[in-house]
């Protein structure tokens, strides 16, 4: 037979509602009582029925992980780190992939606050830099959290619950190590333009140029999307240049090991001939050969400190959480070396 919380709190020698307030993790409840709650959950191996909870009260206990990106790596790091801090505060994780550029992306994610009674939400972007969408939330009083490129300056003024990643930090990192290498005709492959990320990786790249003195060539700067394909065809149009780059800032890992893939079939060498470096450091820069200099992002650790911080201030008994800044920083590895003389 099924158990059921009852025996838990005949088990434990506590009331139904003490069990029920340990499993909801409910604060001011003697850790004492808690151990013991927990010990007689253990023994039985009750699994408390998240959804008849939801029914049964006026308090939700699903999370949903929003997002639009094609980055199946990036995707799965998110909703593990999400997931991780679901278990521990006892709440279900809803995954809902959307066209963020759709007509109605409105109306879909607000009808998916009210249809699955969320208790909030994890927003990527471009989702969570979409100020129509955050009106629209808003305008329902749904809760969330926003994962953004930002810095300590704007983490005070970015209104509401968020995590920044200061990329424009990681992007003048990159910049600067291929710039100390002797890389002076350095290019850049851009990601999706509705990306906030890829503004402030384009700007961090300018930055590092320009504080070196080094010119920031138009010729040099390709329009691309997130993807292998789009590395593929921006590192094509950069080889076919009367001038070809000694190296490439790509936007991302995928970007650049499309960009290695383009450079293979050109016949020109890495890193000998051409230095590539992404961004993120995902499994995509050690996968390819040469591994890639990367700037390591922790989007799990990013994921989990966000849903951590909506369920701290879904929760008002405790003490709300602040925003949080995550600073990524350089790996090296073997596609980055010094230019040829």
């Amino acid at each position: 037979m099924k158990v059921t919380i009852n025996d838990v709190a005949k088990y434990a020698g506590v009331s139904i509602k003490t069990v029920s307030r340990v499993t909801n993790k409910e604060p001011s409840v003697r850790q004492a009582t808690i151990d013991k709650v927990n010990q007689a959950i253990a023994a039985l191996n009750y699994q408390p029925n998240l959804a008849a909870r939801n029914l049964a009260g006026t308090k939700s206990y699903v999370i949903a992980f929003v997002y639009d990106n094609p980055n199946a790596y990036y995707v799965i790091d998110m909703q593990n780190g999400i997931l991780s801090s679901c278990k521990q505060r006892g709440y279900e994780l809803l995954i809902h992939p959307c066209d963020a550029k759709s007509n109605g992306i409105c109306q879909e994610l607000t009808d998916l606050v009210r249809h699955a009674r969320l208790s909030g939400l994890v927003l990527t972007p471009p989702l969570s830099e979409d100020p129509k969408v955050l009106a629209a939330l808003d305008a329902i009083d749904a809760n969330y959290v926003r994962i953004v490129a930002g810095d300590e300056k704007s983490k005070d003024s970015a209104g509401g619950l968020s995590v920044l990643v200061n990329d424009k930090h990681g992007a003048v990192a990159i910049t600067q190590h291929l710039i100390e290498l002797g890389h002076k005709q350095i290019a850049f492959i851009s990601g999706d333009q509705q990306h906030k990320s890829t503004e402030e990786r384009l700007a961090g790249y300018k930055l590092a140029m320009e504080t070196n003195g080094l010119p920031v060539n138009s010729d040099f700067i390709i329009n691309g999307e997130y993807s292998f394909e789009s590395g593929v065809e921006g590192a094509k149009k950069l080889l076919n240049n009367v001038k070809r780059p000694t190296a490439i800032v790509a936007c991302n890992d995928e970007i650049a090991a499309g960009a290695l893939f383009a450079a293979r079939l050109e016949g020109v060498a890495i890193p000998s001939e051409l230095s590539i470096v992404g961004f993120e450091d995902s499994p995509f820069s050690r996968q390819t050969w040469p591994k890639l200099t990367t700037v390591h992002q922790p989007n799990g650790k990013i994921a989990q400190t966000a849903t951590e911080l909506l369920i701290a201030n879904l929760n008002k008994s405790e003490k709300p959480l602040k925003n949080k800044v995550f600073i990524p920083q350089a790996v090296l590895r073997d596609s980055s070396a010094s230019p040829q003389k």
